[in-house]
C-alpha cells in the first residue's frame, strides 16, 4: 500500500549545526534556548516492505555517526522544509538511489527538524522560525512535523492555458498612469523609456503584451543594459562629457595589448599569453539576492559568473570572490524586520560560495573578506571566474539553426531578478523577494561542464541564461538574424506558471544553444550520455523578428532593434568630489607599549586578521593546478603557522607556463578621495599578482563597481572620480580592461524611511602570465640571514587606514589627517624590475604592503614562515627626507610597496635592478622574534595568537561611515 514514511537521522556525537543553531539564536534574543538539536529528515512516497524500509534506513544512517527512527518524534521543535519548487539536490538523489536499488519509492522530499530543548509561546516559535531558523524567501516552517513536498519522478508540462496572453492597457495612457503600471508591474523604467514604449505601441496600434512589458523592463534593466555607465554626464557649468563606459574602453583600446582577442563583448573577456591557449575572465555581482537569501544568492552568482565562462567556449579552472559584510556584533533589535542579521547573511554567503565550487570540481583560489557598517544593510558578493579554451570564438546563429535549451527545468525562481538587483531596497524586501531570487543546483552545472566540453564541435553559438532567463539568452541571440520559439516545449519545474513567467524566470543551470539541424542527433546523444535535460524550442529565423508562441499563439512580437538599441541614453547629473590633496597630516607618536598593542591590534583587526577559518570551507586544490595556494601553510605544522599569499597561481600539470590572480579593494579610501581609491585598487591587484611572479607586462583587468544611488549627483560624481583613477592607473600599468560588472542602487530605505547606501566599492581583478611557475614567489619568510628590502616611497597619508580607525583620537583634535595614499608614479617601473629580480631567481619571498602597512605585513611573512625578523634601520623610506618617522615606517599604507626576501650573495644583483627604489630594513632571524630598532621584541606567539584570533563582539571597530 502506497503511504508516506519518515526517516528521522539524529548525530551520535555532537552535531555542529546544534552550535551554529544555538549561537543564531542567541543573536536573535533567544537565550533562553542552551540545548537546541538538529537532525534530518528524510520523506519517502510508496509501497515499502520491512525489508524496503531497512533498506533505505542502511542507505542514510552510518550506525558510526547517525541514529534513525521511522517513529514520528513528539519533543517541541521546528521543522523546516524547502518551498515547491526549490531545488532539493538531497531529496534528487535519494530518489536515483532508490530506482538504483529497485526501491517502490515514487516520490521522495527531506527537512530539517531543530528540537528546541524547551516550550515556546507560539509568537516566539514563529519568530524563531522565520527569523532566526529559516528562511521564508526559499524556505517553509512547521511547529512540530512538517508535511512534505515531494520531489515526482514524473516529468512536468506546462499547462496549456486558454488565455496564454494578456494585454497591458498603456498606450492612452497619462503619465501619472504609466507611473502606476510601472510600479505595479515592478518595471522600474524611467520616464523617458516609459514615453518611448508608448510611442512604440501607439505607432503599432496595438497594447503591449504582458511578456512584451516585462521583457523590455529586463532588457532595458540598469542590471542588463547599464544605463549609468552609458549616460552622458553632464558637470554643474554645463559641460558633458563621455560615458563611463566609453572611458573603460577608450582606455584598452589606447593601451592595445596584442595579447587581448575580445573586451567588453560578449560573456567575457578574452586574452592568450600562450599561443594556442586562451583565458576567459569574469567577475559579476550578486547583491540583492544575497541580502534576501544569503545561500542561495551567493551560490547562484558563483553559478552565474561559471556560466558566463562557459558561453565564451571555456571550461571554468578558478574561482575568485570578495564579501562584504556588516560587523557581525550589530544589535538585532535595531534592524529592520525583514532584513537579515549580518553574521547570518555572512554565514549563508559564505557556505553559498563553498557549496557552489566544490561541488562542481573548481577551486576558490583568491578573494577577500571586508567588513563595514555601511554594508549591515546592503552585504555585496563578488564572484569571478577564470576559464581555459583554444581560442574558438563564439560564432553566430545562422538561419535555419535550432533553439535549444539545456540543463535545469524552468521554474518562477528569479522571476523580475534582474529589475530586483536594479532597484533600492526597502524594509520590505525580504518579504516580496522570494520569487526574485535564483536557486541553483550545482550538480547540474557540473553536467554542464562535462557535456560542454564534449559537445564544442556540435553547436555554431552558445550563451547562458543569465538576468532575464530565455528572454535575454534568446534575445541576445536573435539579434541579427530573429527567431521563432514555442515556449510549450520548455521543460519546467511544476504545472501552473505563466507564460511570460517561463519566458523571464531566471531559472539556474540553463545554457541556450544555436544548433545546426544535421547535429541535432548528436547532441541529443551527447546529452543523453552526460544526463542533461535538452529541449528543442524553435528556429533562429533570418527575418530579424522575435516571436514568441505559447501553444502557438504569439506572446511575444518584436522588433529586436528597437528592443536592443532603442533605449533612450540617459543624460545624468554629476558633482565630482574635491579632496583636499594639500592637507599635511598632524604628527603623532607612540610609546614603545603603543606601538606593540598597535600592531597587534591590527593583526586581530576584523579586517586584517586570518581568514583561514572561511578559506578551509573552499576546496582550493581540486584539479591540482592550484601552483600558489591563498595560504602558505606547511603539512602537519599547526593551523595557526599559516600565513596568506599575495596572490593564487594557476598552472595544468604538464605545463610549465601559469597565470596568477590577484585582487584589490578598499572602500575606506574611497570615502575620502574615490579619485585616488580608483588607482590604489589597480595597483594593489597589479601589487598582488608582481609579488608571486606574473609578467607586469602582460596582465589584464576587471574592474567591478558597487555603489548607491547614481541619481544622486554625489554619488555619481564619486563613481565617475573612480573611473577616472582606474583608467589612469591602467594606462600607467599598460595593463587592459577586458570585461566588467556594474552594480548601483545599492542601498537600502530603512523601516525610518531613511536611505542608507553602501561604501563606494571597486574591486579590481589581475590576471597575469607567469612564463615559469618554477619561480614563483610566496609570502614566507625562507631562511635566518637573509635579508629584508623594503621597495617604494612611504608617506604619511593616513585617510582611510586602518591605523585611523583603530586609533582615532591620534588626530581628534587637529583633525588633519593628511590625504589618501595617492599615486606612486615610479611603481610601474618598479615592479618591472621586481618582476625581473623574481624571474632570475633573485627573490626568496615577496610580501606586498596593504592595509596596516609594513608592521603587519613583516608579522604575516613570519607566521607563515615561522621565523623571526631584526628591523634595523627605517629611516629614508620617504622621497625627500633622510628619516621617517617611525609610526609612519610601521603603518602608513602608502601604496607601491613590497617586501623582498634576498640572500646576501644576491643583494648586489638586486641593488642593480632597483637601485634608489629599495632600501635594506633587516634581516631574518631564528629566534621567532620580531624585534624594531630598540624596542622590547614581540614574540612570533604573540604576534600569531593576535592574527589568527577570530574577534568577537567587542573587538569589531570597523569603518568610517
Amino acid at each position: 500500500m502506497t503511504q508516506v514514511w519518515r526517516l528521522t537521522v539524529t548525530a551520535i556525537d555532537i552535531d555542529p549545526r546544534n552550535q551554529t543553531a544555538r549561537a543564531a539564536a542567541h543573536l536573535g534574543g533567544f537565550t533562553e534556548l542552551t540545548d537546541l538539536q538538529c537532525q534530518d529528515i528524510y520523506f519517502c512516497q510508496g509501497a515499502l516492505s520491512e525489508k524496503d524500509q531497512q533498506k533505505i534506513h542502511d542507505l542514510l544512517v552510518d550506525p558510526l555517526l547517525n541514529t534513525g527512527t521511522w517513529e514520528l518524534p513528539s519533543e517541541p521543535a521546528i521543522e523546516i522544509a524547502l518551498l515547491p519548487g526549490v531545488a532539493d539536490r538531497a531529496a534528487h538523489t535519494l530518489l536515483e538511489a532508490c530506482r538504483v536499488l529497485d526501491l517502490p519509492v515514487t516520490a521522495t522530499a527531506t527537512g530539517r527538524r531543530i528540537q528546541l530543548g524547551c516550550d515556546l509561546v507560539p509568537d516566539r516559535i514563529a519568530k524563531l522560525a522565520s527569523r532566526v531558523l529559516a528562511n521564508p524567501v526559499i524556505e517553509r516552517w512547521s511547529a512540530g512535523n512538517i508535511e512534505p513536498a515531494f520531489l515526482s519522478t514524473e516529468s512536468v508540462a506546462p499547462q496549456n492555458s486558454a488565455t496564454p496572453v494578456e494585454r497591458i492597457r498603456f498606450r492612452d495612457l497619462d503619465a501619472a498612469e504609466l507611473q502606476q503600471v510601472n510600479q505595479q508591474r515592478s518595471l522600474h523604467l524611467d520616464t523617458a523609456e516609459l514615453a518611448r514604449l508608448q510611442e512604440h505601441y501607439r505607432d503599432l496600434d496595438r497594447e503591449p503584451t504582458d511578456a512584451e512589458l516585462e521583457m523590455f523592463a529586463q532588457t532595458w534593466s540598469e542590471h542588463c543594459s547599464h544605463k549609468t555607465f552609458r549616460a552622458t554626464l553632464i558637470s554643474p557649468d554645463g559641460s558633458r562629457s563621455d560615458s563611463l563606459l566609453h572611458q573603460l574602453r577608450q582606455c584598452t583600446e589606447q593601451i592595445n595589448a596584442a595579447y587581448v582577442q575580445s573586451a567588453f563583448v560578449g560573456n567575457a573577456g578574452i586574452i592568450s599569453f600562450v599561443p594556442g591557449i586562451s583565458l576567459a575572465l569574469k567577475a559579476e555581482t550578486h547583491n540583492h539576492p544575497s541580502a534576501v537569501e544569503p545561500f542561495g544568492g551567493s551560490n547562484t552568482g558563483v553559478g552565474g559568473v561559471v556560466r558566463d565562462i562557459l558561453g565564451s567556449r571555456h571550461i571554468p579552472v578558478a574561482l575568485t570572490d570578495i564579501l562584504c559584510f556588516g560587523p557581525p556584533d550589530v544589535d538585532g533589535a535595531t534592524l529592520p524586520e525583514a532584513t537579515l542579521h549580518p553574521q547570518r547573511i555572512r554565514d549563508g554567503v559564505v557556505a553559498g560560495v563553498a557549496d557552489y565550487g566544490n561541488k562542481i570540481g573548481v577551486p576558490t583560489v583568491a578573494g577577500a573578506v571586508l567588513f563595514d557598517e555601511g554594508y549591515t544593510l546592503n552585504p555585496l558578493v563578488f564572484c569571478g571566474c577564470i576559464g581555459i579554451g583554444n581560442e574558438t570564438a563564439v560564432g553566430e546563429p545562422l538561419p535555419g539553426d535550432r533553439v535549444v535549451v539545456i540543463g535545469g527545468r524552468t521554474g518562477r525562481d528569479g522571476v523580475r531578478g534582474a529589475t530586483f538587483s536594479s532597484a533600492a531596497m526597502d524594509a520590505s524586501t525580504g518579504h516580496v523577494a522570494g520569487a526574485r531570487v535564483q536557486i541553483g543546483d550545482p550538480i547540474i552545472a557540473k553536467l554542464l561542464i562535462d557535456l560542454l566540453g564534449d559537445a564544442e564541435l556540435i553547436y555554431r553559438s552558445i550563451t547562458d541564461c543569465g538576468a532575464g532567463g530565455l528572454s535575454s539568452a534568446v534575445g541576445e541571440m536573435a539579434d541579427g538574424v530573429g527567431a521563432d520559439v514555442e515556449l510549450l516545449l520548455a521543460p519546467v519545474k511544476y504545472p501552473g506558471l505563466e507564460p511570460w513567467e517561463i519566458w523571464l524566470s531566471e531559472a539556474q543551470e540553463r545554457m541556450v544553444l544555436a544548433v545546426d539541424p544535421a547535429d541535432m542527433a548528436t547532441l541529443e546523444k551527447v546529452c543523453a550520455r552526460h544526463g542533461v535535460e535538452w529541449a528543442d524550442l524553435g528556429t533562429f529565423t533570418g527575418d530579424q523578428r522575435l516571436i514568441v508562441r505559447y501553444a502557438t499563439t504569439p506572446i511575444v512580437d518584436l522588433d529586436l532593434d528597437l528592443l536592443h538599441r532603442g533605449r533612450p541614453n540617459r543624460e545624468m547629473l554629476l558633482h565630482r568630489p574635491t579632496p583636499d590633496r594639500s592637507q599635511d597630516a598632524a604628527q603623532i607618536s607612540m610609546t614603545p607599549d603603543e606601538i606593540r598593542g598597535t600592531l597587534l591590534d591590527l593583526l586581530s583587526h576584523i579586517n586584517l586578521c586570518s581568514r583561514l577559518p572561511i578559506i578551509r570551507r573552499y576546496d582550493h586544490e581540486v584539479r591540482g593546478a592550484t601552483a600558489v595556494r591563498p595560504y602558505h601553510h606547511v603539512p602537519g605544522a599547526p593551523l595557526t603557522t599559516a600565513g596568506p599569499n599575495d596572490a593564487a597561481v594557476i598552472s595544468e600539470p604538464t605545463d610549465r607556463h601559469g597565470f596568477g590572480i590577484g585582487l584589490g579593494v578598499n572602500p575606506w579610501f574611497g570615502l575620502h578621495d574615490p579619485e585616488a581609491m580608483g588607482w590604489a585598487v589597480v595597483d594593489e591587484a597589479v601589487r598582488n599578482v608582481v609579488a608571486v611572479g606574473v609578467d607586469p607586462d602582460q596582465m589584464a583587468l576587471l574592474d567591478n563597481f558597487s555603489w548607491a544611488d547614481p541619481k544622486d549627483p554625489e554619488v555619481l560624481g564619486a563613481l565617475a572620480a573612480s573611473v577616472t583613477g582606474c583608467c589612469q592607473a591602467a594606462s600607467a600599468f599598460q595593463a587592459p580592461f577586458v570585461s566588467g560588472k556594474d552594480s548601483l542602487n545599492n542601498t537600502h530605505i530603512d523601516a525610518d524611511g531613511i536611505q542608507r547606501g553602501v561604501p563606494p566599492t571597486l574591486v579590481i581583478t589581475a590576471v597575469g602570465h607567469i612564463n615559469d611557475v618554477a619561480r614563483t614567489c610566496q609570502a614566507a619568510l625562507r631562511a635566518p640571514g637573509n635579508l629584508l628590502l623594503l621597495t617604494g616611497r612611504t608617506l604619511p597619508e593616513w585617510a582611510g587606514s586602518h591605523l585611523q580607525m583603530i586609533r582615532p583620537d591620534f588626530w581628534a583634535q587637529s583633525g588633519r589627517v593628511g590625504v589618501v595614499p595617492q599615486p606612486d608614479l615610479d611603481a610601474p617601473q618598479r615592479y618591472r624590475q621586481i618582476h625581473a629580480a623574481i624571474a632570475q631567481g633573485l627573490v626568496e619571498s615577496c610580501h606586498d604592503l596593504s592595509e596596516g602597512g609594513l608592521g603587519p605585513a613583516v608579522a604575516e611573512m613570519m607566521i607563515s614562515g615561522g621565523l623571526g625578523v631584526k628591523i634595523t634601520d627605517l629611516s629614508g623610506l620617504g622621497p625627500n627626507t633622510a628619516d621617517t618617522d617611525l609610526i609612519t615606517a610601521l603603518f602608513s599604507e602608502s601604496v607601491g610597496r613590497h617586501l623582498l626576501e634576498v640572500t646576501p650573495q644576491n643583494l648586489t644583483a638586486v641593488t642593480d635592478l632597483l637601485g634608489s627604489q629599495m632600501q635594506v630594513i633587516g634581516h631574518v632571524s631564528a629566534d621567532t622574534q620580531l624585534s624594531i630598532l630598540d624596542h622590547q621584541p614581540i614574540s612570533l606567539a604573540d604576534l600569531s595568537a593576535a592574527h589568527h584570533q577570530q574577534p568577537d563582539a567587542t573587538h569589531t571597530a570597523v569603518g568610517l561611515t
